[in-house]
């Protein structure tokens, strides 16, 4: 007897369900594909979101870190609330004399310098709203002209507002003044809150740091300790 051989092909089911099969696995991989691409896509707006608030709020946390306590030829006022600077239009939210300047061979100058945070209108204005903060530096302190050199340094934009607290101990206040006598407020608070609201910001909670104050002025009272 003779062997007979048979080729056997697929059938038209086998071929539609693995194209099926293939058309599942790959609808999949497109899937976790634009996924991957859309994850990567909030996550780059996340940090160029956060990445600047990160910036401005370290650039706070340094100046108010490095304050320097009322008194002297170069540590000046720390004023916090409404404040009225010479040579602005308009009052200013915080100014302070911190020792945050950068020494420079060609600069007669030392470490201490006078910072100031402000909100100011955008030159150009965005479509979200929102102003420009800005850190306002004078570093010749010493100047015997009346229009010191003051420079104004972009920090954040697409801000709603800003606003400065100081604690004195038992409760936050919003204004200080270490020239004002009549106040009790001419030492140093024992900590700074600033809460920065942006334009949009989702959830609505204002950005919110909080810096105690280490340099305190030395008064003429004696401090008893309790054993």
């Amino acid at each position: 007897m003779k062997r007979m051989s048979y080729n056997r092909g697929f059938t038209l089911i086998e071929v539609i369900l693995a194209v099926g099969i293939m058309a599942i696995a790959l609808g999949v991989i497109v899937g976790v594909f634009f996924s991957a691409i859309h994850l990567r896509d909030r996550t780059h707006a996340a940090v160029d979101t956060l990445l600047p608030v990160h910036q401005a709020t370290t650039a706070l946390r340094h100046d108010l870190q490095c304050v320097m306590k009322p008194g002297g030829a170069l540590a000046g006022a720390f004023k916090v609330g409404s404040v009225i600077v010479p040579n602005r239009s308009q009052p200013v939210a915080i100014d302070m004399h911190t020792a945050t300047g950068a020494l420079q061979v060609d600069r007669p100058w030392a470490d201490i310098q006078d910072v100031t945070y402000e909100l100011v209108q955008p030159a150009v204005r965005s479509p979200n709203g929102g102003s420009d903060l800005i850190r306002s530096v004078t570093r010749n302190l010493l100047c015997a002209t009346a229009m010191p050199d003051v420079d104004d340094q972009f920090v954040l934009g697409g801000v709603q507002n800003i606003h400065f607290s100081c604690y004195d101990g038992t409760q936050w206040q919003d204004a200080w003044d270490t020239t004002d006598t009549n106040a009790g407020t001419t030492n140093l608070p024992f900590a700074v809150r600033v809460q920065i609201q942006l334009v949009g910001a989702s959830p609505k909670e204002p950005i919110e740091v909080i810096v105690p104050l280490v340099s305190q002025s030395l008064t003429n009272q004696l401090q008893t300790n309790a054993y």
